[in-house]
């Protein structure tokens, strides 16, 4: 366990510490200040959630869900900084409950004590469930750090008391700033003349990871040899020769991870079964986890084929559940199995579509009141103010419809879903038609 609090009590407030003499440089390069953070200005900008919570005064618990590298660990210890409030930090790879424990025995002593876990997915049910009544009556304000999705990783009851924020992968222009920054300010290399010639090579290899992205740059300085003038001049040739791998290579922790998965998807989604197994076959050689990849056709199931194909749906997640029972090797062939499903399925976004409109028109004119036959009605006034008095129940009609209003007056006959034209939903169109004639014009 990693903790500021010293042993007898914990201290009202300790700031982030400096980085040792022989600290790597995206260590010595880590802010101290919050407005040194690079990134994620979605979160900390003028307008950010997260400085709005910081503006108030208060921080609620929360889960920072993000690839590496892009700050999550950092952003955790600024948040607390800029309250001031006491800092206790965790790995989940090498705590256990004892030390959850101890950790908010301290805290009761010290109000506002901001608990950091790193990789909490890592948790296992009852070190989270350890943390519980802690985080619900404000012992500690919970910040979690996770690469994985915490939907799937954080066990419900947890996640219903924090907040989910999401840090994106750093873009080109926030990287360039933070070599810019390091050649400018650091020590160790200001004391060498670096000419920055190309800069994509640095940028592709570290895939938004500032910490890959620093330290690769600090190899390249420290081992390229100057020039007569004792100039060192980085190109995207050197940046190759020293990383000692080509920027096309799998990594499932930098860029080509999110190409990879947008290819593996898009093949799918394009009725390729060939090309959907060739990055299928990528990702599985380069180390991925198979719940992540079986996550990601769960969404395609339902997002890309819908109602084209019901059991596309039940497959994805049958294949989900097999592939977290058995994991690798013999996982490959169910995923390989199910990738060519999906690949040859009829396809249909009708029931994304159809949400969105439904969403889209949620936020732009909010809720409109549900009409009085369809309202509940549980105590003697709610009956006698006639809610649900005129609802016609569904099952006594003829093949169990009853013609009726369901939408609010205002949106009457609006129609967020469009059958796809697949056989499939063209026999729902069908239905729809012979249930509503022309009220919704299907």
């Amino acid at each position: 366990m990693a903790s500021l609090f010293p042993d007898d009590e914990p201290a009202a407030f300790v700031p982030l510490p400096g980085p040792g003499p022989d600290a790597p440089l995206a260590e010595r390069q880590r802010p101290r200040r919050l407005a040194d953070y690079a990134g994620q200005q979605h979160l900390v900008g003028e307008t950010g959630v997260l400085r709005r919570y910081l503006n108030a005064g208060r921080l609620p618990s929360l889960i920072l869900w993000g690839p590496p590298g892009v700050g999550k660990t950092t952003l955790a210890h600024l948040l607390a900084s800029e309250l001031k409030q006491p800092f206790s930090a965790l790995s989940a790879i090498n705590a256990g409950v004892k030390d959850v424990r101890d950790v908010i025995d301290k805290a009761k002593r010290q109000r506002g004590t901001v608990l950091f876990i790193d990789e909490i997915h890592r948790f296992s049910k009852a070190q989270q469930d350890a943390l519980l009544g802690a985080v619900e009556n404000g012992t500690v304000t919970l910040i979690g750090a996770t690469t994985e999705n915490p939907s799937f990783e954080v066990i419900p009851a947890l996640l219903s008391r924090c907040q989910v924020y999401v840090l994106e992968a750093l873009g080109a222009d926030t990287l360039r700033g933070l070599v810019q920054k390091a050649l400018t300010e650091d020590e160790a290399l200001r004391q060498k003349k670096v000419t920055l010639k190309e800069d994509h090579a640095l940028l592709a290899l570290s895939g938004g990871d500032a910490r890959k992205l620093l330290n690769l740059l600090e190899i390249v300085v420290q081992s390229t040899p100057p020039d007569k003038k004792g100039v060192v001049t980085i190109t995207d040739a050197v940046v190759q020769q020293v990383a000692q791998r080509p920027m096309a290579r799998y990594d499932k922790g930098g860029e080509m991870h999110y190409d990879v998965i947008s290819a593996f998807i898009k093949s799918m989604r394009g009725s390729d079964p060939n090309a959907a197994l060739y990055y299928l076959a990528v990702m599985l050689e380069g180390g991925e986890d198979v719940k992540f990849i079986a996550r990601r056709m769960l969404i395609l199931a339902s997002e890309d084929i819908g109602n084209a194909n019901p059991n596309a749906l039940m497959l994805a997640t049958s294949c989900f559940q097999a592939c977290t029972v058995i994991g690798l090797p013999e996982s490959d062939l169910i995923l390989a199995q199910t990738v060519v499903y999906l690949a040859t399925s009829p396809k249909s976004n009708a029931s994304y579509l159809a949400i969105r409109a439904a969403q889209a028109e949620v936020k732009a004119n909010g809720m409109y009141p549900v009409p009085v036959p369809l309202r509940n009605a549980p105590t003697r006034l709610l009956k006698q103010l006639s809610y649900g008095k005129e609802y016609a129940y569904s099952h006594n009609g003829e093949g169990s419809f009853e013609a009726q209003e369901f939408l609010p007056d205002a949106l009457s006959g609006k129609r967020f879903y469009e059958p796809g034209p697949n056989a499939s939903e063209q026999k729902i169109q069908e239905r729809l038609r012979g249930w509503w004639g022309e009220k919704y014009g299907y």
